[in-house]
């Protein structure tokens, strides 16, 4: 029978009543003559929870002890699950990532999948299961200890399931409808796509989107797995959802197809820096080192030997690039006059593959900023997206009058 793989987010399990309700979907995907892999995630609030009893039980944790214990929630889920599955007659048992087993690197808390061994649960599926109900965000290392692979990681984990296991489809199912043009609850006219390419929701998950973990559209990407996000509390319905897919499946590409954001950025500029040769490897070795993630970079026209280097970065991480860079100017790899940090910045980004082939769209995007009395502070561009800073405070108006002048409320109709 042709493999499905569903994935159910923690407020699609977050009580028993909402498990039955998934599960009822589930039967209905057997009904239809697939073979489900279900991949759940903990109960909505029970991660946090446990994340919370393990900083007060120990401030400065084991690793190994904190992946046993915020693991546990998607085992309690999956466990339940498979009762309400056998409850309805459909042969179904949970599965642990060790029982798989999801073989990940030993990175405790931020592992990653190296393997998913398949033969485990083929062979239960000739035997008559009809559906394999997988704790997500789990897997374990070759030193038998269980791994977990980050917050969000149940959708990688049903991803690399999808992949591993050649489905038909990975269907993801959250708390929305879909991928929408931008955050309907910043604009009411935001509409939702009913397709998006790999490339353009990649662009959007790292820049603010929350729908679907980063790393869980770059591995559909790579092994070129379909992936439907819908909502577990609408009805059913063919074609519902968006699909996310291959460009090639996608008849007309859109010029822009969405406008995301992210309000948790930060400006840091490096003031009257030495214009050498090695001083960008001098500045960013340091902050890699430290595990700052920086995105956007500018460097001004030097004047005298002496530049101004700028980078965006996470709020939650300025004190750590702070620390980083002036331990690298005490230790003299690095001088500069001031370190100047604004943490009351917003990134707002327009993404779509139709930027390839035509012009304009950074023009407009500027102009459309301008004319609302919005400064830029920082610009990135890529093949397919155009990234500004800009105030914190002017970020909702930024996001829609970018929708309006892109009308996106019509790229989905």
């Amino acid at each position: 029978m042709p493999v499905l793989v569903m994935k159910f987010g923690g407020t699609s399990v977050a009580s028993l009543d909402k498990i039955k309700s998934a599960a009822e979907r589930v039967a209905s995907e057997v009904s239809a003559g697939h073979s489900v892999i279900v991949i759940v995630s903990a109960m909505a609030g029970k991660t946090n929870e446990l994340v919370g009893w393990v900083n007060e039980t120990s401030p400065l944790y084991d690793a190994r002890e904190y992946d046993a214990i915020v693991s546990s929630g998607e085992n309690v889920t999956a466990g339940l699950m498979a009762l309400t599955l056998q409850e309805m007659d459909i042969p179904a048992r949970s599965w642990q990532g060790w029982q798989v087993p999801v073989i990940t690197t030993s990175a405790h808390s931020a592992a990653r999948i190296e393997e998913i061994q398949t033969e485990n649960i083929t062979s239960k599926f000739k035997e008559g299961m009809r559906v394999a109900v997988v704790a997500g965000f789990q897997g374990v290392s070759d030193t038998d200890r269980t791994t977990t692979l980050g917050r969000g990681g149940s959708d990688t984990t049903a991803v690399a399931f999808a992949a591993a296991f050649d489905a038909i489809r990975c269907d993801i199912y959250t708390d929305v409808d879909g991928i929408y043009t931008t955050d309907p609850r910043i604009t009411e006219k935001a509409k939702k796509l009913n397709k998006i390419s790999f490339e353009e929701m990649l662009e959007l998950a790292s820049l603010g989107a929350k729908v679907l973990q980063t790393r869980s559209v770059e591995l559909a990407m790579r092994f070129n797995v379909k992936l439907r996000v819908l909502s577990s509390f609408d009805s059913p319905e063919i074609g519902s959802g968006t699909l996310v897919c291959s460009e090639e499946e996608i008849m007309e590409s859109n010029v822009v197809s969405g406008i995301a954001y992210s309000r948790d950025e930060a400006k840091m500029t490096l003031i009257s820096v030495a214009d050498r040769p090695g001083i960008a490897a001098a500045i960013f070795g340091p902050l890699s080192e430290a595990g700052i993630n920086v995105d956007m970079i500018i460097q001004n026209i030097a004047e005298e030997g002496r530049t101004d280097m700028t980078f965006s970065c996470p709020t939650d991480q300025v004190l750590r690039a702070e620390k980083a860079l002036n331990d690298a100017k005490s230790e003299g790899e690095i001088n500069f006059s001031q370190l100047v940090a604004d943490t009351n910045v917003a990134k707002i980004s327009a993404v779509g593959i139709g930027m390839r082939s035509q012009s304009g769209v950074a023009a407009k995007m500027f102009r459309t900023l301008s004319n609302e009395g919005i400064n830029i502070k920082v610009i990135a561009t890529s093949e397919i997206k155009i990234s500004v800073l800009v105030d914190r405070k002017y970020m909702e108006l930024a996001v829609q009058s970018l929708h309006d002048a892109f009308e996106l409320e019509k790229v989905a109709e």
